[in-house]
């Protein structure tokens, strides 16, 4: 068994450990600190340093030893904490990530950024504790044995691994109900960190004599990416001549090593993750995510097939077919309820985002003195892993954006009648379909004249009379910024062209509510998946197309007197005092046999990237749940479609992209303006009108 078949592993544990790390680092109390969190955040730190030390992730190892004597001394109460020492073990969490991440790419981390590390905790020891945590001088390479042993008061890090048997030499390494086919794989893995000598017992308990430089520690920390902490125990081995083993090991190791296992091992045993996880590790399995989509995909073409058959089934008498069809229904229902269950396991709670938010509230309102109080709500609200991973750039973006330029400095908070602290709220809650992430600030709230002002400034096309709702879109224009200055932190408007496209890749929309002098909510709305969509399924001649559903907000037949030619070959259509713009489908798809004359159409009401348009359909066939098929990855990218998805009868549905539709039917129209009369010739033309 090659030892590298763990490192994905360890990799994936150690960045839980990370993350856990700095959870508990910015919950910190510094007036008074939490035993359990320090306790938590030195074992975090203590099982990287002994995997990286089994792996030979030597900067990784070295790094982490130096973390975790300093963190010792915290925990013993030897170092007091103050904010600035917290940042200072911040720090070197984020140099532990990078290190992490350059040995998962192949790589050697940085070893300039590893020195610096190095003299900073060594120089916070010296001035805060007058001691060097190596025993020297400069940073020097620190034996994998040389393992921080924690204070007997602490039952949870006490453990024989930790005495005698610390310091390599002949150790007992018992496994504790282990199989035959597990057990043989651990004495191989063991071979390789040093010379088996015996081996003996039963599954119950099977004890291997290893002679080996690796410590207990060590031992451990590679058996546990295999079996479960209980499962293992390594003492030190008695040495032929010596005294007896209760006399033996008595400065090493307490009497009660020699008593059976059942009553030592539950306090001895020490944990590899902190308490907060252990508790869920029997009752869950490391998937890998190219195995869930495959899985997902499977049941995506199973959901397929079934609306195949059910099409099919539909067509029979239903008497003399009661079966099939009664069948055919049952297939129905576990399709889908199979199809609910795969997904779910994609979902993740929006715990996985908020919880990065803490820190970067932190170091963002100190740079910029302000007072700032971070509220989340609805951290269990679940959307899909893809969706989280690619949330999160957005998302920080316009948490910085709030901080900056949201939230008013204290003393200014203070003569508008506020509390000095400011508050950001982070929430997700389900709606429908779809998950509202919201960020909301109590700050000053934009400001209408000032961003007409601007935008008039950038050679924008605005006037008074827009609606609050389209002022505030202003701030997603490229390059659009009313700061005064440029700041390293953000500039409202800059960059939000990039996030408002991001949003919008992910099948997403931004909204913005805003009040002067009371804050400012910024919405995102997404889908849960982007694996399934709820669609509306719309006929223009003999083709079929898929709505998402979410877009759709009402469908009406187009009366003459409510349609008014513009300049061009441009129409629009009146609906309750709101001129929207017409993009008649076949025509953007040269889509034959469809219905031309306007008033014989369906005029689907939708909404994109913020505005509303009228899309003109010939029939609306129903709402139905439809599998999203990559139509880039599978053919190439199509303006005006998103997608594509295979319907019951086996032929393909593109899926519309709105405002891609919107942009695709205009150039069509200016490529034919010169070939074509203008408004004048059109039936429409003598009801021309100036829409805002």
């Amino acid at each position: 068994m090659d030892i590298t078949d763990f490192y994905d592993t360890f990799f994936e544990e150690a960045e839980e450990l990370l993350a856990d790390m700095e959870r508990y680092l910015l919950e910190l109390d510094v007036e008074d600190p939490d035993a359990e969190q320090l306790n938590a955040i030195f074992r975090a730190a203590h099982s990287i340093k002994g995997g990286a030390g089994t792996f030979g992730f030597d900067v990784l190892q070295k790094t982490t030893h130096l973390f975790e004597n300093l963190l010792d001394h915290t925990r013993r109460g030897e170092l007091p904490l103050r904010r600035d020492i917290v940042d200072t073990f911040l720090e070197t969490k984020d140099m532990l990530h990078d290190q992490l991440d350059a040995y998962r790419n192949g790589s050697e981390p940085d070893q300039e950024a590893f020195e610096r590390i190095c003299r900073i905790l060594q120089q916070l020891a010296l001035e805060e504790i007058g001691q060097d945590l190596e025993g020297g001088g400069a940073p020097a390479p620190a034996p994998v044995e040389a393992a921080v042993t924690p204070p007997a008061a602490d039952p949870e890090e006490s453990s024989p691994a930790s005495g005698g048997a610390a310091d390599g030499g002949r150790l007992i390494v018992a496994l504790l109900g282990v199989g035959d086919e597990n057990r043989q794989l651990l004495v191989e893995e063991l071979g390789q960190l040093g010379e088996v000598i015996t081996q003996s017992g039963d599954a119950a308990r099977y004890e291997v004599e290893l002679e080996t430089t690796a410590g207990a520690d060590d031992i451990e920390a590679v058996m546990c990416f295999i079996i479960e902490p209980e499962q293992i125990e390594v003492r030190a081995a008695a040495v032929t001549g010596e005294a007896p083993p209760a006399a033996a090991a008595a400065p090493a190791e307490p009497p009660a090593a020699a008593e059976p296992a059942p009553k030592k091992a539950p306090p001895a045993k020490p944990k590899p993750k902190p308490a907060a996880k252990g508790a869920t590790e029997s009752t869950s399995i490391r998937v890998s995510v190219d195995k869930v989509d495959q899985i997902i995909n499977l049941v995506g073409e199973l959901i397929i097939t079934q609306s195949m058959l059910d099409q099919t089934a539909s067509e029979l008498d239903g008497v003399t077919n009661g079966s099939l069809v009664n069948g055919m229904n049952l297939l129905q229902r576990n399709a889908r309820d199979l199809q609910e269950a795969v997904m779910s396991i994609r979902m993740i709670p929006m715990d996985f985002v908020f919880s990065r938010f803490p820190r970067v509230v932190r170091e963002t309102s100190s740079k910029l003195g302000k007072e700032i109080e971070l509220v989340t709500e609805g951290e269990s609200t679940e959307l899909d892993k893809s969706l989280t991973e690619r949330i999160i750039d957005p998302l920080t973006h316009l948490v910085r954006n709030s901080l900056d330029h949201g939230i008013e400095p204290p003393e200014q908070r203070e003569a508008a009648g506020k509390p000095r602290t400011g508050r950001l709220t982070l929430s997700a809650r389900h709606q429908g379909g779809n998950i509202l992430i919201e960020v909301i600030d109590d700050g000053a709230g934009l400001d209408r004249d000032r961003l007409l002002a601007k935008a008039r400034e950038n050679g924008l096309n605005v006037s008074d009379a827009m609606s609050d709702d389209e002022v505030w879109q202003l701030i997603f224009a490229p390059g659009f910024s009313t700061a005064k200055e440029v700041t390293d932190v953000s500039g409202r408007g800059v960059g939000m062209d990039v996030v408002k496209r991001n949003i919008q890749g992910m099948g997403g929309q931004v909204q913005i509510m805003s009040t002067p002098g009371e804050g400012t909510t910024i919405r995102i709305v997404l889908p849960l998946t982007l694996a399934i969509l709820d669609g509306m399924s719309i006929k223009v001649g003999e083709e079929m197309f898929i709505l998402p559903l979410s877009t759709v907000l009402e469908s009406l037949q187009p009366a003459r007197e409510d349609l008014y030619a513009m300049a061009g070959d441009d129409v629009v259509l009146k609906v309750r005092d709101e001129y929207l713009p017409v993009v008649a489908v076949h025509e953007a798809f040269d889509v034959a046999g469809a219905r031309t004359e306007l008033t014989e159409t369906i005029a689907v009401i939708v909404q994109g990237e913020g505005r509303r348009y009228a899309l003109l359909v010939d029939d609306l066939v129903g709402q139905q749940q439809v599998v999203v098929k990559n139509l880039e990855t599978n053919y190439r990218k199509v303006p005006g479609v998103s997608a594509a998805t295979i319907l019951g009868d086996g032929s393909v549905a593109l899926i519309l992209d709105i405002a891609g539709l919107h942009r695709l039917s205009r150039a069509k129209k200016e490529a034919r303006r010169p070939q074509h009369a203008l408004a004048d010739e059109s039936p429409l033309s003598r009801k021309e009108v100036e829409t805002p």
